[in-house]
């Protein structure tokens, strides 16, 4: 577990493995989702942040397409 890079008090286990920072739930969203990220298959915040904005299946590429 760390501490949120954006509320230093809250402690999470939420942890981005492309910037190696942790995000509550309140942070919990992708830094940069259009770009292209090679933890993004096993990525728990890519995962939590598409389904909590109802984004599965929108205007978003789908997780096995594109380079």
């Amino acid at each position: 577990m760390g501490q949120c890079v954006n509320h230093p008090d809250h402690q999470t286990q939420y942890i981005c493995l492309k910037h190696q920072i942790y995000l509550c739930e309140e942070c919990l969203q992708c830094r940069d989702p259009k770009i292209y990220c090679k933890y993004r298959s096993a990525c728990t915040i890519w995962f939590l942040s598409r389904h909590q904005k109802g984004l599965d299946g929108d205007d978003e590429p789908q997780e096995g397409s594109g380079p």
